[in-house]
């Protein structure tokens, strides 16, 4: 009986210490370039924080931080997706009419722009293990998206990732997309499926 109540502590150190082990983009470095609001570029190692609205900039053993506000683009290559990423500073308007830059990635670049900003978020969830009485509760961080559009007069819009609301964002030519939606059986949320039906709706605004 010891040994199974041994093996179920470790069986939840193991999974615990896994998600632990887990990299945020705050923690790791890549390579890219940066420019700054003086129109000067560099390139050396990054490492970028959405949540913060700011990068490190890492070149010739020195550091430095720049904040949205001093910045106009940065990119990374990052190495986990093989691909090249690219971040602008965008006014982005938070209150009333006040409108402040903040960081976002840009995921698909055409008439309608869509944009994306990273968060880390906190999830409670049960653990059923055999071994001990009731419900192990474990918590864990992981990586949550946030979705918006940029139109050509530079206005972005969050979306909620809702069905009913993705229509809401493609005013023109609605009932296509939502024909191509169900066709394809795409979900909002599901960021493939988003560049997707926006890589089609500007398909039908560019023919």
């Amino acid at each position: 009986m010891k040994k199974l109540i041994t093996l179920g502590y470790l069986l939840i150190f193991a999974i615990t210490t896994a998600q632990a082990q887990q990299y945020f983009p705050s923690e790791v470095w890549h390579e890219g370039s940066v420019t700054i609001v003086d129109g000067e570029s560099y390139r050396g190692k990054i490492k970028y924080n959405l949540e913060a609205d700011l990068i490190q900039f890492s070149a010739n053993n020195t550091i430095k931080t720049f904040s949205a506000q001093k910045l106009i683009f940065f990119e990374i290559f990052d190495a986990e997706y093989g691909r090249y990423r690219e971040f602008y500073a965008l006014p982005y308007q938070v209150s009333g009419d006040y409108k402040t830059p903040r960081l976002f990635e840009v995921l698909y670049e055409n008439t309608l722009t869509l944009l994306c900003r990273e968060e880390i978020v906190q999830q409670t969830a049960p653990i059923n293990d055999p071994f001990f009485y009731g419900n192990q509760m474990m918590t864990r961080f992981r990586l949550d998206y946030q979705y918006y559009f940029l139109d050509r007069d530079g206005d972005i819009q969050y979306f909620s990732q809702k069905k009913d609301d993705l229509y809401d964002m493609f005013p023109r030519n609605k009932a296509k997309v939502e024909q191509y939606v169900k066709k394809n059986k795409l979900k909002p949320d599901r960021q493939r499926d988003l560049v997707r039906v926006t890589a089609y709706y500007n398909s039908l605004l560019n023919s």
